[in-house]
């Protein structure tokens, strides 16, 4: 019996082909295009995964002031940021953080659903999210972005 077919596929980080996907976020709810996006970068689209190596793809994200929470969240929802001094913590809902800094609003929720440390910081490096329709990666020529299964 031949035991070389057996053997457990682990990719290298060398061997790994990457492409460019783009997503409109217009309209979309912020959570389950973070868990589209999340998938994406982290590679378990591909049937090449390894969870100890970056087999992910590249992400553009355009049109993220226009993705949308539903239910009470866009009110409800607070972001915290502290300081690190005593009294230095702020609270800000979803539209604050809209109107200061648009493209917060996917990224945070990205990473939220990446692997902490060192590989998840790499993987999030693959991310790209732009407030309008424009993006400046068209010579990548990335395609759209691929539904879940």
């Amino acid at each position: 019996m031949n035991t070389d077919s057996f053997k457990t596929f682990n990719a290298k980080p060398d061997e790994v082909e990457r492409q460019w996907y783009v997503v409109d976020a217009a309209g979309e709810p912020v959570g389950r295009l973070a868990s589209r996006i999340a998938r994406v970068l982290r590679g378990k689209h591909k049937p090449t995964y390894t969870p100890h190596v970056d087999t992910g793809d590249f992400v553009i994200v355009t049109n993220a002031e226009q993705a949308r929470f539903t239910g009470r969240k866009e009110t409800d929802k607070e972001y915290f940021q502290y300081s690190g001094y005593p009294g230095g913590g702020k609270t800000a809902s979803p539209s604050e953080m809209r109107a200061h800094r648009p493209t917060f609003l996917v990224e945070n929720a990205v990473q939220g659903m990446m692997p902490t440390g060192s590989l998840g910081e790499k993987m999030l490096k693959k991310l790209n999210v732009y407030e309008g329709p424009d993006h400046p990666h068209e010579a990548q020529q990335p395609q759209q972005l691929p539904n879940k299964k």
